[in-house]
């Protein structure tokens, strides 16, 4: 029942149009928990439960709201995903590390590999992209087929 009510709540947040984000927030000296890929929306409603972050976790949803980029400090494509759970995240894609994904449009179906960090709207995924200085489990986006990081 509880789940249910959980589940209940994000769907209506996500359906009011809530998402206002800013800064993302930052990885450096915080150890990262690493969960094998497996794509499972269970992991993220955990996440989201628990108020889990630095999760490195894989998933995927259809797009439902596209954001302007972020263009302070690194830039970031931005758009929200559903998962089949109902729960949202946004996705936010380094776009000087990796190539933009110029054709997504809303209703589209994405996957993605990244850092999961806890927020009161879902979730953020961000690192969907290789480090170029190795120090951090490289992401990705697919979207059509096509792999970006």
């Amino acid at each position: 029942m509880n789940k249910l009510i959980v589940i209940a709540v994000i769907v209506f947040a996500g359906y009011t149009g809530f998402y206002q984000y800013g800064e993302l927030p930052g990885s450096a000296a915080v150890e990262v928990l690493t969960q094998q890929p497996g794509g499972s929306d269970e992991k993220f409603a955990s996440a989201y439960r628990s108020h889990t972050s630095n999760l490195q976790m894989e998933g995927s949803g259809k797009v439902v709201k596209l954001l302007p980029d972020d263009n302070e400090g690194s830039r970031h494509q931005r758009f929200v995903v559903r998962l089949n759970s109902g729960q949202t995240l946004l996705v936010a894609h380094n776009i000087e590390l990796a190539p933009r994904i110029e054709s997504v449009n809303e209703g589209d179906a994405v996957s993605f590999y990244g850092q999961y960090e806890w927020n009161e709207k879902g979730g953020v995924i961000h690192w969907t992209h290789n480090d170029p200085d190795g120090s951090h489990i490289a992401g990705w986006i697919e979207y059509n087929g096509r792999k970006y990081q």
